[in-house]
């Protein structure tokens, strides 16, 4: 019987006020058992759900401890990630033409004596975050900076004729077994290797024979050049009037493989005899070279190199 009806019946007489007190009182611990009863229901299916999410069969502790809690799996691997990107870090900040001050396979790591002021520098779009660091090193450091010093010409030669049909950054790899393997580029040295000496720096070094006769030939070459201009650094910069070509790219694809100054450089170099040093091979040597500075604008070597540039 519900409230109203029991009320309705004490009015007419027909069920005593005491009845229907307790007639009241039964129905609203009736109402107050079964909102208890749907309340504790909706609770347990709220459990049950994160349960089925967080645990699984016969585990009796939360996720959050395998992913967050210090000493974790996560937790672990999330220091490795970390210690590895700094390592990264400091390798693409170290390598370069100088050597090294910091002994990578210690687990001690030595700050930077000069930190790069932005950690995110915008570089050429040709980069990207998973560039291998020996060529983002070569990127900060090298390309589109003025060389004039005759053994780093020779040396940016050769591994721009050595990159063709590979890459630049296995190219780097190899860059002190070239060092090694030819006198670290004294022209006058290279130029007197006997064939047996050149047949014995192919197997020892893991280069092919015609490009090592190139580089002997480019070596005897440039001992002319140098006979005749005075040096490699006059022979080469008198080309562009002794003072670097500033382009300003916007986009990667628009830098080219190859311009009508490096057509000419290389006509030039075919006729004295130099090999490997087609109008591709020697635009990318110019680049290397800082002959020319094809950094994007966008870019943040590209103020730089247009300063030394101007002011050498």
């Amino acid at each position: 019987m519900s409230k109203t009806e029991a009320i309705s019946l004490t009015k007419r007489g027909m069920l005593p006020p005491s009845s229907c007190n307790s007639l009241m009182d039964r129905s609203e611990s009736l109402k107050r058992d079964s909102v208890m009863s749907n309340g504790t229901a909706k609770v347990r299916g709220s459990l049950e759900r994160k349960k089925s999410k967080s645990f699984k069969e016969g585990e009796s502790y939360s996720s959050w401890l395998i992913t967050e809690a210090p000493g974790s799996i996560a937790a672990v691997r999330r220091e490795q990630v970390a210690a590895q990107q700094a390592l990264r870090k400091l390798k693409i900040a170290h390598y370069g033409r100088s050597k090294s001050t910091i002994n990578f396979t210690s687990s001690k790591v030595v700050p930077l004596l000069h930190p790069n002021p932005n950690p995110h520098p915008q570089r050429c779009s040709f980069l990207t975050p998973t560039s291998d660091p020996i060529y983002v090193a070569y990127h900060d450091e090298e390309w589109g900076v003025p060389v004039h010093d005759d053994k780093t010409l020779f040396e940016l030669l050769t591994l721009s004729g050595a990159q063709v049909g590979s890459d630049w950054t296995s190219t780097l790899r190899k860059r002190h077994d070239y060092r090694k393997a030819f006198m670290e580029f004294e022209a006058e040295a290279v130029a007197k290797l006997t064939e047996k000496e050149m047949n014995a720096i192919s197997i020892e070094y893991k280069i092919e024979m015609s490009k090592v006769r190139g580089v002997v030939e480019n070596a005897t070459k440039i001992v002319e050049i140098k006979k005749a201009f005075g040096s490699l650094e006059k022979y080469l910069w008198g080309f562009v009037n002794h003072k670097p070509i500033s382009t300003n790219y916007k986009l990667g694809h628009k830098i080219p493989v190859k311009t009508s100054k490096s057509e000419s450089i290389s006509k030039d170099m075919v006729r004295r005899g130099f090999r490997f040093v087609g109008p591709t091979v020697v635009h990318s040597f110019m680049q290397a070279a800082g002959l020319t500075n094809d950094h994007l604008i966008t870019c943040c070597r590209h103020i730089p190199c247009t300063v030394l540039a101007t002011n050498p």
